[in-house]
């Protein structure tokens, strides 16, 4: 609420304020030394996840754009390798992203792992030819190429103890083998799994060794005999498993005594502890919702310094938790699919909730990027809307599920479900006045209206089950949007079959149709009530933005600028304004009463599906099918600020200037007028040091103490002048002193010489040419006055001088 709000209405321009882009899609990851980084593949990117702020903080890229294989860091954090499809591999500086070496793979088909010895001075890479390679990272070259297993080599991996000099790895075989450095020989082949072995985990001593499968085994080894101790069945494709820290309590998870345990990770989905003298699971992570969601686990780190673990899931999570107890800490979301809906939340919109192509919704906390991972849905959340006080809120999907769900301290659960729609809900609207009743409208064709308990969060665990007061058949096709009024008296809905219906909400038990809005001629995507005016807004495929009378349903306006259809319209500014997105990846601001578009801001690759507008007015959000979500605001009035600063500042110049002019500065003057960068500001001052006595030499020495880029500009400026006959002296006079003392060589090195002196040669000649007609007419003058003194009386005429 500053002076300028009040008489500014309209909005012209929006700048991106954050954004929230994919960065993890599947492929390896691994955590650095000191714990505080995250590193994963995304394509053709290595991306560096800062932990404590949830930032991608560095990112380093392979030039040809190929996709990186695989990677490695080594144990010191100082170094980052990376493979690429082109069988290159590359050496980064990657804290200044920065590649400082790179060589070929010798490979003869691209790697598939790679790993660094303890020391960060030995890098294995393990190759789809089915060959491993050792290299000194210090002294540059091959050291090892090691034959004999058979098919991708999936895992290479250094006993931790550097003095045995052995390497482990595991092929399409099920096998591991080791293998002894020092004679480049496999002196061992371990055989225990029938499918991929996953992941390798050492004890502390380095004589036990526990390997996991996607045979859903686990094998604890000794390494002593080179043998299998004892096989345990885990029932679930297993991906990772880790042995526990020794020395610690971790009577919390079951462990109760200091013998070895450890920890697997899944096609299951949850963390479980095993003991392997008994062969049995003695804890089992216990996840909300896991029944209907099957979340199967890919990677499992432990950060053995803060008694952390990482989980990397098959949808691109990346989760934190704290041992001994299993707490969540943090939940990173690596890569949203399409983005389908889009909304502010908390009370001062510091969240946004996200509903992706996937069955959870995804609740990020804008200022630090955490994320919370809502599940409940158990298909495709298709639509969102928030409550007007933004704590709670409703989504819908294709389980032909409308959950309602309450933020409280951060944290959001599911507080209602309504389950009696037959097909998919595509389109879901809260009640504005109080959180009182939610409609929602489905490929069934129908609108329902859900009435609210009044106690809804009181009840931690159990879930509210919604009844409709009122089912319509609405619309002959599917319902592909519905809104509620300000008033909560009316409801709007829009349809697949081109048309907008407004419907009474007054009655009990059904809704009365009030009208019809007829005139698009595709189907009509959203929907929405001015706040202000008896309007209605529609969008639709057809490519245009209607506005509609809601006293007899004549279209009043059409709004036409996307070149395809328009997916969501919004009104800002007080009902003034309207913003839409299309599936042209733009958004656009429209200015109603004057039905043009004010700006376009080129927002996305791609569908722009989520559109949502902060209570306050002052930002938007927008979520596209390229996966990303921007948070935008609204840089209207900064800009008009701006604006005025500038023009305030340049008032207060031009009195400093005339002021320095009287002060007869001469030299800040010139230096303040050339920094106004004006022509005629400039040349007033030109004028002014040539009105003085000593003209020629004070402006000679004025304009030589000017810095170069000063200088640069002042012949700008004489270009200009010279255009003029009536400035082309000055001009003259202020070139013949930067000609004649500045050197050629230095001043072809000011910006735009060439082009500048070009310029002024037609000008010049031409008042060459004038200046010798002058001449010539001065010259027949004084011969006509010498003549008539001759002739007249003797001199009473004034002496001319």
């Amino acid at each position: 609420g500053n002076m300028a709000s009040s008489h500014l209405h309209f909005k012209t321009n929006y700048a991106v304020s954050s954004k929230i882009e994919p960065f993890y899609k599947g492929g390896r990851v691994q955590i650095s030394k000191d714990e505080n980084y995250i590193f994963c593949t995304c394509g053709s990117r290595v991306n560096v996840l800062e932990i404590s702020t949830g930032k991608i903080v560095h990112s380093v890229e392979h030039d040809d754009q190929e996709d990186i294989t695989c990677f490695a860091l080594s144990s010191d954090d100082e170094l980052l390798v990376t493979a690429s499809r082109a069988l290159l591999l590359k050496q980064w500086d990657w804290r200044q992203a920065q590649c400082t070496r790179s060589w070929r793979a010798i490979h003869t088909a691209p790697v598939a792992s790679m790993t660094f010895d303890s020391t960060s001075t030995l890098l294995a890479t393990g190759g789809c030819d089915g060959t491993i390679k050792l290299w000194d990272v210090v002294k540059q070259y091959c050291t090892h190429n090691l034959r004999g297993s058979s098919g991708v080599i999936q895992l290479v991996q250094f006993h931790p103890d550097i003095d045995r000099l052995q390497l482990f790895s595991s092929s399409m075989d099920c096998s591991i083998r080791i293998w002894d450095l020092s004679s480049s020989q496999c002196v061992c082949v371990l055989q225990s799994h029938y499918s991929a072995v996953t992941s390798l985990s050492f004890s502390l001593d380095g004589d036990t060794m526990v390997s996991s499968g996607r045979d859903k085994i686990c094998t604890v080894w000794d390494l002593k005999q080179q043998k299998a101790k004892r096989t345990i069945p885990i029932y679930e494709a297993v991906e990772g498993a880790v042995i526990l820290p020794e020395n610690q309590d971790f009577s919390q998870i079951g462990v109760k005594k200091p013998k070895l345990h450890f920890i697997t990770a899944g096609s299951k989905g949850i963390l479980r502890v095993w003991d392997p003298n008994t062969a049995r699971c003695v804890f089992s992570q216990t996840l909300t919702g896991v029944s209907d969601n099957p979340r199967s686990l890919t990677h499992l780190l432990l950060l053995p310094a803060s008694l952390r673990l990482a989980t990397v899931t098959a949808e691109h999570n990346i989760m934190l938790y704290q041992l001994p107890g299993l707490t969540t800490l943090q939940q990173f979301v690596g890569y949203s699919d399409e983005v389908l809906d889009v909304k502010f939340l908390g009370k001062d919109d510091s969240h946004i909730v996200v509903a992706t192509n996937s069955c959870q919704l995804n609740v990020f906390e804008l200022a630090s990027n955490s994320c919370q991972i809502l599940y409940g849905h158990t298909d495709t959340i298709l639509s969102l809307d928030v409550f007007r006080k933004g704590l709670l809120f409703a989504s819908c999907g294709k389980d032909k599920l409308v959950c309602v769900w309450h933020m409280a301290g951060g944290s959001v659960r599911c507080v209602a479900r309504g389950y009696s729609h037959t097909n998919a809900v595509g389109a879901v609207s809260c009640s504005r006045m109080k959180a009182s009743f939610v409609v929602s409208g489905s490929l069934d064709c129908t609108v329902k209206v859900w009435d609210l308990p009044a106690d809804l969060t009181a009840a931690e665990d159990n879930i509210h089950q919604l009844t409709p007061r009122a089912t319509e058949k609405a619309h002959d096709k599917d319902v592909n949007s519905v809104t509620v009024s300000p008033n909560d008296k009316l409801l709007a809905s829009a349809s697949q079959d081109r048309t907008a219906k407004l419907w009474s909400l007054a009655g009990e038990g059904s809704l009365g149709l009030l009208g019809v809005c007829r005139g698009h001629r595709r189907g009509v995507w959203a929907v929405c009530f001015s706040p202000v005016d008896q309007v209605l807004a529609t969008s639709s495929a057809d490519g245009t933005t209607k506005l509609w009378s809601l006293q007899d349903f004549s279209c009043l306006k059409t709004f036409e600028g996307h070149d395809a259809s328009v997916l969501k319209v919004i009104f800002v500014s007080r009902g003034t304004q309207l913003l839409t997105s299309g599936s042209d990846g733009l958004v656009k601001l429209w200015t109603i009463k004057t039905n043009e578009c004010v700006k376009t801001l080129d927002a996305h690759q791609d569908k722009v599906w989520g559109l949502h507008g902060s209570r306050r007015d002052d930002k938007m959000v927008t979520g596209s099918a390229d996966s990303n979500i921007t948070v935008w605001e609204d840089v209207t009035e900064i800009e008009m600020a701006e604006e005025q600063a500038k023009q305030e500042e340049h008032i207060l110049k031009q009195q400093e200037l005339s002021n320095l002019l009287q002060e007869k500065k001469y030299l800040k003057a010139l230096g303040l007028a050339i920094s106004l960068d004006q022509p005629h500001t400039v040349l007033t001052v030109i004028k002014a040091i040539r009105q003085t006595e000593d003209n020629s030499e004070l402006l000679e020495k004025t304009v030589l103490k000017l810095r170069v880029d000063q200088k640069e500009a002042l012949l700008r400026f004489c270009v200009a002048w010279n255009t003029n006959a009536k400035n082309c002296q000055d001009a003259q006079v202020v070139l013949q002193v930067l000609l004649t003392h500045v050197p050629p060589e230095e001043l072809l090195q000011y910006q735009g010489a060439r082009t500048h002196l070009e310029a002024l040669v037609p000008y010049t000649e031409r008042h060459m040419q004038r200046i010798g007609r002058l001449l010539q007419a001065s010259m027949f003058l004084n011969y006509m006055w010498q003549k008539m003194r001759v002739v007249g009386e003797p001199s009473r005429a004034p002496p001319l001088r």
